[in-house]
């Protein structure tokens, strides 16, 4: 389902995705980025997917249209190589919770974090 009009809002870090005759859906930008259908995150088949960890303070840096398609999303942290087709993002909004409960779960499993890292490596 094609939005009728998207909203990138940065101070909430969220996505608005207006839907004629339904209530907006909100996405956050972490969201988006742990869950881009990029084949960087995704793979290229089962199995193949890439858990992203510390991408909790990632921002959106830029939206593109593509064609009738959907967007093009670039984040802060660069990458850019998704693109988000409008019936992904609509599944997105429709599966959100258990979407994210189970990015969180293999967080867990993983002994990760949604903290981006703070360690500096410098050469000796």
């Amino acid at each position: 389902m094609t939005p009728s009009d998207v909203k990138i809002q940065k101070q909430q870090k969220q996505m608005a995705l207006i839907y004629k005759d339904q209530a907006p859906a909100y996405l956050s930008f972490e969201f988006l980025r742990v869950h881009s259908p990029s084949a960087e995150v995704r793979g290229h088949g089962v199995g193949q997917e890439t858990l992203q960890v510390g991408k909790k303070d990632v921002l959106i840096s830029q939206v593109e249209p593509s064609g009738n398609y959907g967007i093009k999303i670039s984040f802060s942290d660069g990458h850019d190589s998704g693109i988000f087709s409008w019936e992904y993002l609509y599944q997105c909004a429709q599966n959100q919770t258990q979407m994210w409960d189970s990015y969180l779960q293999k967080l867990e499993e993983t002994n990760q974090t949604r903290i981006p890292s703070t360690i500096s490596f410098k050469a000796l």
